[in-house]
């Protein structure tokens, strides 16, 4: 096999086996979807879906000065994180430019699981691994040490209660807690990325397979289908959820993508980026770069990432995310747009589709809320 040949994840035969379309993602070979990527999508907002996340980078941080180091290395207060609990934050280049965003999870008082995109998986380890030096913490590759599968939508409540004792009613969102599921062992995580309620379990590989197929059966009489990855873009385009090489790069900071909230100066001690991040900050204040808006188009023409939008016969910004929504029914797209053309309404903004400027509504993020 040769070096550049993409990684299987532990249930890659099983996709095939249910007709997956198979597609390159950062390395991996993954499912982009099995039937219809719309009858996906709407399974997960109106019922429940089943995802191989197996591709995401899995980082543990462990030690008496696990907390500290992780301060230092990333924008947020993961010291101030419980037992038990995860936070969403960012790992920065010293110029405050954004390496990846990550999801953190506490498991003990002194072990950590950072989780990164699988495209940034290797450059957050090397600068976790760079970033611990002087610190009393191991920062360990994971990678092949778990498999990821998540259950999401309205009824994954419901589909994983059925198979666990754990106690799910009392688990917060962005919180994990250890627990059997259908006889593995797992990481039970209340998180996901499509704006509905759902679970993230993380197991060892060789329970995977076990795993996939006790929730396809659980979930066999709520309508829970297989979901590939794109169903989760749309899903995450809808809920307004940034995907990093679109809407997070190192050329942008956290103040540049609206998300300067994830960035703590109140922290103790220094990390890495504070004084551009501080500099930055400062800059929003007072002349806000181009913001990050939903567009929804008037028209049927969908917009990519990369297109030009246009106002007056002027390019006032670009789309990082475009895609048809199947919630909405129209075409939308997140973009970064002039602060003067960024409040919900503004008039006559469109994108150029091919030399056509074709109308757009500008509105707030996300396009998407679910029930609570």
């Amino acid at each position: 096999m040769s070096s550049n040949a993409p990684r299987l994840t532990a249930l890659d035969a099983l996709h095939r086996s249910l007709g997956a379309t198979m597609t390159d993602f950062a390395g991996w070979d993954m499912p982009l979807r099995y039937g219809s990527e719309r009858d996906e999508h709407l399974a997960v907002r109106t019922k429940a879906g089943l995802f191989d996340l197996s591709h995401m980078g899995e980082i543990t941080v462990t030690g008496p000065e696990a907390a500290a180091l992780l301060n230092h290395a990333l924008v947020g207060n993961i010291a101030s994180v419980g037992v038990g609990r995860a936070r969403y934050t960012m790992i920065c280049r010293a110029d405050g430019g954004i390496l990846d965003d990550l999801i953190v999870y506490r498991l003990q008082e002194h072990e950590y699981m950072v989780v990164a995109n699988a495209s940034n998986a290797q450059v957050v380890l090397d600068a976790l691994v760079e970033r611990a030096a002087g610190f009393d913490a191991e920062v360990r590759d994971d990678r092949d040490a778990y498999a990821l599968i998540a259950v999401q939508g309205p009824e994954s409540p419901g589909v994983l209660k059925s198979l666990t004792d754990a106690d799910l009613d009392g688990l917060k969102y962005y919180a994990g807690l250890p627990g059997t599921v259908a006889g593995v062992p797992a990481l039970i995580a209340r998180t996901g990325y499509t704006g509905e309620d759902g679970f993230e379990l993380f197991v060892k590989p060789e329970h995977a397979v076990e795993l996939w197929q006790a929730l396809t059966k659980a979930g066999e009489g709520v309508g829970l289908v297989p979901c590939g990855l794109s169903c989760r873009d749309t899903l995450r385009l809808e809920a307004g959820m940034p995907l990093y090489g679109h809407e997070l790069t190192t050329e942008l900071t956290p103040f540049d993508a609206g998300l300067g909230r994830v960035v703590k100066f109140e922290k103790e001690g220094d990390f890495v980026g504070r004084t551009a991040l501080e500099a930055a900050a400062e800059r929003a204040a007072s002349e806000p770069p181009r913001v990050l808006v939903g567009l929804i188009a008037e028209g049927r023409r969908v917009p990519r990432a990369g297109y030009q939008v246009v106002a007056d016969g002027q390019v006032i910004g670009e789309v990082t995310s475009g895609a048809p929504s199947p919630t909405l029914g129209k075409p939308i797209a997140m973009a970064y747009v002039d602060a003067a053309h960024a409040a919900p309404g503004t008039a006559g903004v469109g994108v150029d589709i091919r030399g056509s400027h074709e109308p757009y509504e500008v509105v707030a993020l996300p396009f998407y809320k679910r029930r609570k």
